[in-house]
């Protein structure tokens, strides 16, 4: 059995190549991954180290892929520590860096972002999620930070925590287009975007380009350097050999 760690929106893509032709079961944090996957595996849950491991025991799990977000850097470890533990497969897909970043402020992670924003001033649009907003707000002073979140009770709940003005919240599914983001960020006065490297598929390219057009600075949280595979057809190959048994075509 195949145990597919989800997050991204690639995990569709690789159930659609796969489905009917192995053995999988999906997991996921957040119930925001049924918009964009509808499938029967599909399970919602969050878990530690100790839940891995019975997840693995009570399901047979024999390989892992994991499909997660850039920053999820949580559920990759207890993953990978578990696959060692187990001494099963363990394959990790990568999403590519973002290149084009010459005229962006890039940080090597949140504490240096908040070392930043301790000097700007201005609008500060922030598409980051909510994760990290009780982080920020501590430095907001009278600047006005502006979050776009998810659009699930978790996300605004979050917000309401931390007090932030309706006006200053945006709950919206993404990845946007260039033209939807450059819209969004002069409608609200955007001096700065802060975004994670999440990749051309995680839709940084087209806000870096919006920020480029409005002249405006886009700050990148940066990430950790990883080993695994950059597309969803090395994915399947290093399934094939690892389990062949399943008789992939």
């Amino acid at each position: 059995m195949i145990w597919i760690i989800g997050g991204t929106c690639e995990t569709v893509e690789l159930v659609e190549k796969i489905k009917g032709k192995m053995e999988y079961i999906i997991t996921a944090a957040t119930e925001a991954e049924r918009e964009f996957l509808d499938d029967e595996n599909l399970i919602v849950f969050p878990m530690d180290e100790k839940e891995a491991e019975n997840f693995i025991r009570n399901n047979s799990i024999d390989i892992i892929v994991d499909l997660s977000h850039p920053y999820a850097a949580e559920i990759t470890r207890i993953a990978r520590e578990a696959a060692e533990k187990f001494n099963i497969n363990y394959i990790r897909y990568v999403r590519r860096k973002t290149k084009d970043i010459e005229d962006c402020i890039y940080l090597d992670s949140i504490s240096q972002c908040k070392e930043f924003l301790k000097g700007v001033k201005g609008c500060v649009f922030f598409t980051t999620g909510s994760k990290n907003i009780k982080d920020f707000e501590s430095l907001r002073g009278n600047n006005r930070f502006v979050y776009r979140v998810l659009p699930t009770p978790e996300s605004i709940a979050e917000c309401q925590k931390n007090n932030i003005k309706l006006r200053d919240i945006i709950a919206a599914l993404g990845p946007f287009s260039e033209e939807l983001n450059l819209a969004m960020f002069k409608e609200y006065g955007a001096d700065y975007v802060v975004m994670k490297d999440s990749g051309k598929e995680g839709g940084t390219d087209e806000k870096i380009k919006a920020c480029r057009k409005l002249k405006i600075k886009a700050v990148i949280i940066g990430r950790q350097n990883e080993k695994g595979a950059e597309d969803l057809d090395a994915v399947i190959n290093l399934i094939q050999q690892n389990n062949n048994h399943f008789g992939y075509a």
